[in-house]
């Protein structure tokens, strides 16, 4: 393998994963396929994701990052020509068992989007829905304590404590996404998918997002999609790295981006391609 191009080189700033053997692996997925249709999108991926790390996937549009983000919480079943194989395990449980209850699964496992979504609700309403029909919370002073705690969490609660009822709409961009990740937090999730989280979002808010990753990490198991290796980089102890429907590699993130094993990471973080 020749040498890595250094004028390309990425800076990793994210704290270094754990050692691991003290790593708890949180998902374990062995021989992941998925087709659309005829079209296959993913080919036999074996990854795991461990508890309390940021886990990235990165690689080029169209590689199969999403597609694999999806499977974990079973998002692609709302796709009716979508077929997955494969093992998918969280915490030893089969996802894609018949006797799993894919709302409470999706409860476990939240889900942030690439555009901010919030609800056509109020900031206080938009995290109180969550809680109230999962059953997690029932009365107004409980209710009233998740949002709280859930706004503060995400780096929200200072900037909107005095206007919970007004729509969450009505916020700039980057406080949408991080009230949808307070709405995500509201059920108490174990994982936090992040699609691509920040591609909408403005340098500023994309850092206020990222600082908050940091910070969620020591609470949730996290796997980012992201376009961006300088943010992979910086949010993640691992990462993936995925084309054409194939994970081609995957370990500490610092060593990814510096002593990449195969060649095609190693074109693909030095920008020979992507």
């Amino acid at each position: 393998m020749g040498e890595v191009d250094m004028s390309n080189k990425v800076e990793v700033t994210a704290p270094m994963a754990s050692a691991d053997a003290a790593r708890e692996t949180k998902f374990h997925t062995r021989g992941v396929q998925v087709f659309y249709g005829e079209k296959q999108a993913l080919f036999d991926v074996d990854l795991d994701i461990y508890e309390n790390e940021v886990t990235a996937l990165i690689g080029p549009s169209g590689c199969g990052k999403s597609t694999y983000l999806r499977t974990l919480n079973r998002m692609n079943d709302t796709i009716d020509i979508c077929r997955v194989k494969g093992k998918i395990e969280l915490d030893g449980t089969d996802v894609y068992s018949d006797k799993i209850d894919v709302v409470h699964l999706r409860a476990r496992v939240g889900m942030v989007f690439q555009k901010p979504n919030p609800f056509p609700k109020s900031i206080y309403e938009n995290i109180a829905y969550g809680p109230r029909i999962h059953g997690i919370a029932t009365g107004k002073e409980e209710i009233d304590q998740i949002v709280e705690e859930s706004l503060i969490k995400a780096s929200l609660w200072e900037e909107v404590k005095d206007r919970l009822d007004e729509p969450g709409t009505g916020l700039s961009g980057g406080q949408q996404q991080r009230l949808c990740i307070a709405r995500a937090i509201a059920v108490q999730p174990e994982v936090i998918l992040m699609d691509e989280p920040c591609s909408a979002l403005d340098p500023i808010a994309t850092a206020r997002i990222e600082e908050l990753i940091d910070e969620l990490r020591d609470n949730f198991t996290i796997v980012i999609v992201t376009h961006s290796m300088q943010q992979a980089a910086r949010v993640s102890q691992r990462t993936a790295f995925f084309h054409l429907g194939d994970l081609v590699e995957v370990g500490e993130t610092g060593k990814i981006f510096t002593t990449p094993q195969d060649q095609r990471t190693q074109d693909y973080i030095t920008g020979r391609f992507g």
